[in-house]
Formats: C-alpha cells, sequence, structure tokens
C-alpha cells in the first residue's frame, strides 16, 4: 500500500501546475455544493424559526394553510370550541400580518407583525439583548431585532415609529430573528398587534393548543379534528414539515439550490476527469512499465484510483475551510449558511466519489495499454 501512494502522490506531484489546477476544480465544485447545500439547510430553518421557537403541543390552522406565514383567518366560534374538547388546556390565539412602518422621516417599510398572548409564553420573541418581554404589555410597544435597525430607522430602545398610523415604541431588541423574506418581524402584544394589521376582534389566524399534562397529543389531535372539522390541526413537527415544502419546493427556491449543488458537481467531476486523463496520458510509459515489469491491472488501477483520492482529500480539506469562512461570514446576514456535521460527512463522501468516478477515464485509457510500447521508447 506504500508503494502504491507514493507512485499516485508522485505522479499527482510531478506537474505541480496541473496538480493545482486540479485541487481548484475540486475546491470550486465543493464550495458550490457547499453553498448551495448550507443556503438550503439555512432557508430550511428561517421558514420555520417561529414554529420552532412557539411553546406548542398542537396547531390549529385554516384548511390548507401552507405555512405560518399564511394569512387565512379563522373565527372566533373555531377558538370557543377549542376548549371543549377532553385534553385541551388552553387556546391561544395568534395574529399576523403585514403592516407599514413609517420612520421619522416619512420613509416606508414593510413590516410582518406577530402578536400572542403574553400571559400563556407560547409565542413571544427570545434572543433579547435589550428590553424585557413584560415590556412588550405597555402602550404602542413593539420588540425588533437589530440586524434591521438601519432598514427601520432605528437605534435601539426607545426610538419610535408608526404602524399603520399608530405609535410604536421600541421597548425589546432582539437579536437574530431574521425573516427569510427580509421583511423585518415586529412582536407586539396581541390586542395591540391586531391593532397595526388592522384585524377585526373576531379573527384570527393560528391557534396555538396546550394539552393537559399526562394527555396524549394524538388523541387530543384526532378529537380536535372531529370536534372541528373545518380547520387543519398538526404537531410543530408536521406544520415545520408542511412550511419547509411550501418554502422550498412549492415556490421553486429549493430546485434552484439544488439545481446549483448539481452544477458544481458536475463542473467538479468534469475538470479531475480531464485532469486525471492527461496525467495518465503523460505517464503512460511508467503505467505501460508496471505492467511489463508483471504488476497486474489491479494494482495499476489502485494506483490512478489513490491519486483521486489524494485529490479529493487535499481538495475538500481547502474546500471545507473556504467553507467555514463563509459560514462565519454570512452568520449576521439575511440569510445564514448552515454547516452542519451531516453535511460535512456528505460532502467529504461526495468528493471521494467524484473523485474516483473521474478516473475511470484514464483506466479505460491504461487498459489498452500494450506492455511492448516500452521495448520501442
Amino acid at each position: 500500500m506504500s508503494l502504491v501512494l507514493t507512485l499516485a502522490s508522485r505522479n499527482l506531484l510531478q506537474d505541480r501546475l496541473r496538480f493545482v489546477a486540479t485541487l481548484i476544480g475540486i475546491v470550486f465544485s465543493v464550495v458550490l455544493v457547499m453553498v448551495q447545500m448550507g443556503l438550503y439547510l439555512g432557508f430550511g430553518r428561517m421558514v420555520t424559526t417561529m414554529i420552532d421557537h412557539a411553546a406548542a403541543d398542537l396547531w390549529v390552522v385554516s384548511k390548507g394553510a401552507s405555512s405560518f406565514e399564511d394569512l387565512t383567518l379563522l373565527d372566533i366560534r373555531t377558538r370557543d370550541r377549542l376548549p371543549g374538547v377532553t385534553g385541551v388546556a388552553k387556546v391561544i390565539p395568534v395574529a399576523i400580518g403585514f403592516a407599514d412602518w413609517r420612520q421619522k422621516d416619512s420613509k416606508v417599510k414593510p413590516v410582518f407583525v406577530i402578536g400572542s398572548d403574553l400571559d400563556s409564553d407560547a409565542l413571544k420573541p427570545w434572543n433579547l439583548v435589550e428590553g424585557s418581554v413584560d415590556a412588550l404589555r405597555s402602550n404602542d410597544a413593539v420588540a425588533v431585532d437589530r440586524t434591521y435597525f438601519d432598514n427601520l430607522g432605528v437605534s435601539g430602545i426607545g426610538s419610535t415609529a408608526e404602524i399603520r398610523g399608530q405609535p410604536a415604541r421600541v421597548v425589546a431588541v432582539t437579536d437574530g430573528i431574521r425573516s427569510f423574506t427580509t421583511t423585518p418581524y415586529v412582536f407586539a402584544e396581541l390586542s395591540r398587534a391586531r391593532a397595526y394589521i388592522g384585524l377585526p376582534p373576531t379573527k384570527y389566524n393560528h391557534f396555538i393548543i396546550r394539552v393537559q399534562p399526562g394527555t396524549d397529543v394524538k388523541n387530543v389531535q384526532r378529537d380536535i379534528r372531529s370536534a372541528v372539522p373545518d380547520v387543519d390541526v398538526l404537531t410543530p413537527t408536521e406544520f415545520r414539515d408542511r412550511s419547509r415544502s411550501f418554502w422550498l419546493f412549492g415556490t421553486g427556491a429549493g430546485a434552484a439550490l439544488f439545481a446549483g449543488a448539481l452544477l458544481g458537481v458536475i463542473v467538479g467531476t468534469v475538470i479531475v476527469a480531464q485532469t486525471l486523463y492527461s496525467s495518465t496520458k503523460d505517464h503512460l510509459y511508467e503505467f505501460a512499465t508496471l505492467r511489463a515489469i508483471g504488476c497486474s491491472n489491479r494494482y495499476v488501477y489502485r494506483v490512478i484510483v489513490w491519486q483521486a483520492v489524494l485529490n479529493a482529500i487535499i481538495g475538500f480539506a481547502v474546500a471545507a475551510a473556504i467553507g467555514f469562512v463563509v459560514v462565519q461570514f454570512t452568520a449576521k446576514g439575511a440569510l445564514p449558511i448552515v454547516i452542519t456535521p451531516v453535511l460535512i460527512g456528505g460532502l467529504f463522501a461526495l468528493t471521494v466519489v467524484m473523485c474516483v468516478v473521474s478516473a475511470i477515464a484514464a483506466i479505460i485509457r491504461v487498459v489498452r495499454i500494450d506492455p511492448v510500447m516500452v521495448m520501442t521508447r
């Protein structure tokens, strides 16, 4: 094995310029796939951030609601029927909607208002860096994320603006609650949120259900569906999956990210295949010599495959380093790139497979070598 690695490494390093060109192709391919898949994971997390941070056992949403941001309304009569279902401990209404945020200089920006009952602790701002949730109980109080300070024209606690012609005052600041639509989230107490989005007092968008301790959630879910058949009753996991499916595939965003990743794999495979083939062609006499002195085809194939594996290991190491830099750079951006250990493992396996598959063309070329050609040199 040591001799095989020696031959493979010397073949790679003999022409350093070609070796660098191969690494650039691999790094480009892996970084492109890593970024595309990282965006996919980051986008997938952002579209469910409200569901992930809500203290819900079940969600009651309008029939066919595609995501948390679906603005279809539920009637107050639905709310009144839910407490009578066996196992239901609390019914917490949620109001959401778009509104105009008017700054002091009269500039208008769209915002997405989220309101719920603060006493229930079901859906409230998290990652607070200034102020408190209790401060939202005061008149005209809202919470915003500091990522959007420039966009909203605010500087922190005490900043004021108008939402739908009504005063709004920042009393709490969060860090990292970013919207995948780039429209800033604005948290408010339920009644205040209603006023900001113009929601009638008898309408709601969603209901968060808390079940009684020791109660089977699936049984409560089934009973609610029977008692209120004109709504969808979803567990957090089901609501999360539905939202991701809609935003990633229903809108085409996921397909675009996968297409970019596939392009990276194709480009990397072609570059590596071409480089390995050229390298093998330049060393035909060396491979013919190996066969002439009795080395089996399998031995020669191992040399070529190890060339591909060494390319994969070195190229992936460089690409991973670049990837982690990109992750840090986008951590506070509008759409952070997420790289998980599973993604790293999968990308490494993909890189090795890509490089080994690329070696097939070189192997086919070596198979056709006539060892006699050594005598004609």
